[in-house]
Formats: C-alpha cells, sequence, structure tokens
C-alpha cells in the first residue's frame, strides 16, 4: 500500500496527478494478463501494515544487511530514472518481464522524464523482504513523501515489488490486469 500524507499546500488532485504520471493512465489499460501472475508465489498483493512475523529460525534481515541497503537504494534510484532504459527497469522489478507492457508505456510517456524516487529507509521483514520508504520526486520536489514500498530478493537482484507499482497504479484509480 502507498501511503499518502497531506502536508503544506499539497492538495489531492496534485498527488493524484502526480501517482498518473507512474500510471500512465490509459495507456497502462492495454496490457494483458498472461493469468500467471495471480497464481504464483512471488509477494506481489498488498503489502502488509510492515509489521512481520519473525520468519522460522529468527532471521529478519540477510546476511550482509549494508550492502543490501546499498542496493535496494540504488535499484529503486535507478527504477524510478527516467533516464533508465526500459530493458534495465524490467530487470529491476519483481516479475519484469510480465510487466515490461506497463514499462514501455511507462518509458514513452513525456511526464514520466520529470519524476524520479528517493529512498529515505529500509527496513528488513526478512533476508528476502523489506519495507522501503521513499519520497516519489516530481520535478524535484515531493509530490508523495514518505510514500511506502516494499523491494524483493529475486535471484540474485534486490527488486522493486510488483505490488509497490500495482499500489501506485492503484492510487491513481487506473485498473490494469495483473495487478
Amino acid at each position: 500500500m502507498v501511503v499518502v500524507r497531506r502536508g503544506g499546500g499539497r492538495s489531492r488532485l496534485a498527488v493524484l496527478g502526480a501517482v498518473a504520471v507512474l500510471a500512465l493512465g490509459p495507456a497502462l489499460t492495454s496490457c494483458s494478463d498472461d493469468g500467471g501472475s495471480k497464481g504464483d508465489n512471488t509477494a506481489s498483493s498488498a503489502p502488509s501494515s510492515g509489521k512481520t512475523a519473525q520468519p522460522p529460525g529468527g532471521a529478519t534481515q540477510p546476511d550482509d544487511p549494508a550492502a543490501a541497503r546499498a542496493e535496494i537504494t540504488k535499484n529503486w534510484t535507478a527504477f524510478f530514472d527516467p533516464k533508465t532504459p526500459t530493458a534495465e527497469k524490467t530487470r529491476l522489478l519483481e516479475n519484469g518481464e510480465q510487466m515490461a507492457p506497463v514499462l514501455a508505456a511507462f518509458a514513452g510517456d513525456k511526464n514520466a522524464a520529470a519524476s524520479a524516487a528517493k529512498v529515505k529507509n529500509v527496513d528488513f521483514t526478512s533476508p528476502d523482504g523489506a519495507n522501503v520508504t521513499y519520497d516519489l520526486l516530481v520535478g524535484g520536489n515531493p509530490a508523495l513523501p514518505d510514500a511506502k514500498g516494499t523491494s524483493v530478493l529475486q535471484g540474485d537482484t534486490w527488486k522493486v515489488s510488483v505490488k509497490t507499482l500495482c499500489g501506485l497504479v492503484e492510487l491513481s484509480g487506473v485498473t490494469v490486469p495483473g495487478c
């Protein structure tokens, strides 16, 4: 779930407009669902409240949390950077190949060129999962300050979770098959 905090003179319309930049509005409705994303065992459902039960064995973070935190920050920054090629964004998104049509549409949106993310905190929930607090920036200014998302370790790469991307899409009011 994406948490939106209102503050200062920010209007709900401005925040939703910023989210729409990421969600791409009608362009996303053309995405197709291959039917495989709902039944797999990856973390693509709505995020939890942020409190996670301790996994068996007691491990709540990766073996090298500092390296994992650095990789998460680097990958999130790259994923939300409009200069990052779509192929690289696909690699940085959980189940990226399934979400490729969304990312391709995102790359073609002129408003996406003004969007970025600044990771503020990473809190590990398990050796292969983390809650990420970030600011979604539009034109260098926070449009969604202190937004909440998740990162997952898939293969050997820490990735932006599908549930984070789908949470942004859902916040915009757009329905996308596969989210």
